[in-house]
């Protein structure tokens, strides 16, 4: 079975775009041929690749098939960037999938230094680091950024370091919530603040401290804020609305200058974060892990 490259490229398209008449505009071509390239695609294949909803989604096999569809594009512009011709279209986006903190730290730095090197462009999702690497199974993004250490099919996986992160909050607000000290039912009592529903991390540091021999047991989860933005995360906490966790390297200078209080010196919550990338030879994804590698261990608590 054979799937002609601009079918493939074409499929890759609207999936990055999330319409067939988006993809149309960024092939230069019409939503009709859109069409008819998909339809052909499809009897190739002899399945449905696409579910046209809005945003368009790839079924199972398009999954499949998008993976494909990205790794020969991604092999096209390496063999073309080593014959030394110029791009005929735009440039490879590389599409990578990253938790919110580390985009917020120490991300955007590897990724500059990868610009400066090499000719692309960074199609950047944000999930969870506990979620990530079901980006990678569906196709939708080359390599990640993830807390899971088991390499996905066709990926391998490379440890970068700890994100260590500190339970904080503002003075007056520990000062009314934690008067008499720190324990894991008035840290529960107390409003929280996540970054969104996925967020577990508040609550784990909780159950870590119930879970100590002078601990009680927490069942259900006390009152939360929802602040899905990194720098929004951090000042929500700075301004009393709540406690959380700030990666360490966010809040150390804080915490000298008394503008934020550490809750539970000494109980840290270590996140080991790893890169996990698609096994396809390519220069430019090396260059991309071999850069995302040495700058996390600039800002990575290392083993």
């Amino acid at each position: 079975m054979k799937f002609p490259s601009e079918q493939l490229s074409t499929f890759a398209a609207v999936l990055s775009e999330g319409t067939l008449e988006a993809a149309a505009r960024t092939l230069h071509i019409t939503p009709s041929a859109v069409s008819q390239r998909l339809k052909a695609l499809e009897q190739t294949a002899g399945r449905v690749l696409l579910q046209r909803s809005n945003p368009a989604q790839p079924t199972e096999a398009g999954e499949v098939v998008l993976r494909l569809a990205r790794q020969v594009a991604q092999l096209e512009a390496d063999a073309g960037a080593e014959l030394g011709l110029g791009a005929s279209g735009p440039r490879l986006a590389i599409p990578i999938v990253v938790n919110a903190d580390s985009l917020g730290v120490w991300f955007l730095q590897a990724l500059t230094q990868v610009a400066a090197e090499v000719d692309v462009t960074f199609d950047l999702h944000r999930d969870d680091e506990q979620h990530s690497a079901s980006f990678l199974r569906s196709g939708k993004v080359m390599a990640a950024v993830t807390a899971t250490p088991d390499p996905v099919q066709g990926c391998r996986v490379e440890p970068l370091g700890v994100m260590r992160y500190l339970a904080v909050s503002e003075p007056a607000f520990a000062a009314r919530w934690f008067s008499d000290g720190v324990n894991p039912g008035k840290l529960n009592t107390a409003p929280t603040v996540d970054f969104d529903r996925k967020d577990t991390y508040q609550w784990a540091f909780v159950q870590s401290l119930a879970s100590t021999p002078a601990g009680e047991s927490i069942d259900v989860k006390g009152p939360r804020h929802y602040v899905p933005s990194s720098h929004d995360f951090g000042s929500a906490i700075r301004l009393g609305l709540g406690w959380g966790l700030i990666p360490e390297i966010q809040c150390q200078q804080d915490i000298k200058d008394g503008t934020l209080v550490e809750l539970a010196p000494g109980r840290p919550l270590d996140v080991a974060l790893y890169w996990q990338r698609w096994k396809t030879a390519s220069h430019v994804l090396d260059v991309v892990s071999d850069t995302v590698r040495t700058v996390a261990a600039q800002f990575l608590r290392q083993p």
